[in-house]
């Protein structure tokens, strides 16, 4: 007989995830990839079903731990011609990504004893922000280096940042903001001869790339020079979150990742990984949907997902108003008001967004960006495609289309006298709880808690025309407010 608290339990959870964005159907082009295969996610619940209690700290203990972590990091090498390579499983990209640079910062400290100054992280600026988390965890200094309009970086530009102090060059395959993919194959190279280490963050491409076909520059191990790569199974793996693989060309910078101490009077500690305790459902999950789909499976749903990006790309270029950003590779791309039109028929991506949510789709909205060179990043859409997106082609074009023709000529949101009508926003001064608050509830976004705006082209509006650091203030203190509000009590 089931335990009518159980029911009730469940049913609180039901109502909690109510108001959540679908995981499932393709609605939500960014953060959630669906195959479209239920067989899927049954075969990952019971998995991680069978390992519910096990921990993942000690392979001594558990052996399938170890056993999984093989399996899963094996598949991923194969994909990315790495057969030399050895690897982790971590909770996630930015866990690896995190953990690259923690190896290459202190085999560089083994390397420059006398050079003085923190290590340096060479970078384009469309490198994913772990890397900016890195940088501050670890104590390094990110060098972001200017790319183009279309998201692009030259190998010299680069190569010519780095000198002594530089640890890691990190590349993307491809980045995220634009769905480029930078200049591997003659970075990495020149790299080494410098002997600098470099990352390859393929992150959200190394699971599908492999199976996209021509024309693809190369970004695997089969560049000379490349010393780490991400690649994460909860993206196109198709696995849940979260499971990512680092792999490491040699060993000793496996081995630079690690922490470990037996200076306690307690069990020697063993980490590969930033955790310690750590669950094995993910895993679990990942090395079954890798086993049941195989090279196969993960080629068919590439071929589902190449086919519907390939149809939106054209259903993008055919919206008078909009353009796609450079040219992308793999299956997502960000979308910007088309430069070579007149104001009246010209589309602001981030209205164009918000009215795309309102008739039932999520986009992913992305700031403009002003680079230290001085040129500006234009504000962008972002399109996360999947198999899924091939099913609801013609439900998302008529969606799109519609929205573009309701807000063209519309005026980008204008801000800029935002923060002298708000002094505060223009303070130097470093905000505290308090004074962060008071600037929500005066822009509307904190009056008695934290309130999620409808709309977010205002929000990104406002992230243009206030500096950076006052920006990450407010949204640090917005999301920090989600979860303080009063809960029932549990039980």
């Amino acid at each position: 007989m089931t335990d009518p608290r159980v029911e009730e339990v469940l049913a609180r959870l039901t109502d909690l995830r109510a108001g959540d964005a679908p995981t499932r159907g393709g609605r939500v082009l960014s953060y959630v990839y669906d195959p479209g295969l239920a067989v899927v996610d049954e075969l990952a619940r019971r998995a991680a079903e069978q390992v519910q209690h096990v921990n993942g700290l000690d392979p001594t203990a558990f052996g399938s731990v170890a056993r999984m972590e093989a399996d899963v990091i094996g598949f991923a090498a194969g994909l990315v011609h790495g057969a030399d390579t050895v690897g982790v499983v971590t909770s996630g990209g930015t866990e690896s990504c995190l953990l690259a640079v923690k190896s290459a910062r202190d085999r560089w400290r083994t390397r420059h004893p006398g050079v003085a100054g923190p290590p340096v992280i060479v970078a384009p600026v469309t490198a994913h922000a772990a890397f900016h988390k890195a940088a501050e965890y670890f104590g390094l200094h990110l060098d972001r280096v200017p790319v183009g309009t279309d998201g692009t970086v030259g190998a010299d530009q680069l190569i010519g940042r780095c000198d002594e102090r530089t640890a890691l060059v990190v590349v993307s395959a491809p980045n995220y903001p634009f769905g480029v993919i930078d200049p591997v194959a003659e970075v990495a190279p020149r790299a080494a001869a410098l002997g600098i280490a470099c990352h390859v963050d393929a992150c959200i491409g190394g699971w599908v790339l492999p199976f996209w076909g021509e024309p693809l520059p190369r970004w695997d191990f089969r560049i000379s020079g490349v010393a780490s790569m991400s690649l994460d199974a909860h993206k196109y793996g198709y696995s849940p979150k979260g499971v990512s693989v680092l792999l490491f060309a040699d060993r000793d910078a496996k081995r630079a990742a690690s922490f470990a101490t037996t200076e306690w009077p307690g069990y020697p500690v063993v980490n590969p990984t930033m955790l310690g305790s750590r669950s094995a459902t993910s895993l679990a999950a990942a090395w079954a949907v890798l086993q049941y789909l195989g090279v196969d499976g993960l080629a068919e749903l590439t071929a589902r997902t190449r086919r519907a990006t390939e149809a939106l790309l054209g259903v993008v270029a055919g919206i008078d108003g909009l353009r796609v950003v450079g040219t992308p590779a793999g299956p997502l791309f960000a979308v910007r008001t088309d430069p070579d039109v007149d104001s009246g028929r010209g589309v602001d991506p981030h209205q164009w967004s918000d009215r795309v949510r309102e008739l039932g789709w999520t986009l992913q909205p992305q700031p403009g960006l002003r680079q230290r060179s001085g040129q500006a990043l234009a504000p962008t859409t972002h399109l996360t495609i999947t198999p899924v997106t091939a099913d609801n082609l013609d439900a998302l074009t008529a969606a799109m289309v519609r929205a573009a023709d309701d807000v063209r000529g519309r005026p980008p949101i204008d801000l800029s006298a935002l923060p002298d009508a708000l002094p505060a926003l223009r303070s130097e001064a470093t905000l505290d709880s308090a004074a962060a608050g008071e600037i929500l509830a005066a822009l509307g976004l904190a009056d008695g808690g934290p309130t999620l705006p409808d709309q977010l082209a205002p929000v990104m509006a406002l992230l243009e025309v206030i500096d950076p650091a006052r920006a990450q203030e407010l949204l640090t203190e917005l999301l920090a407010r989600l979860n303080e509000n009063p809960a029932a009590p549990c039980g």
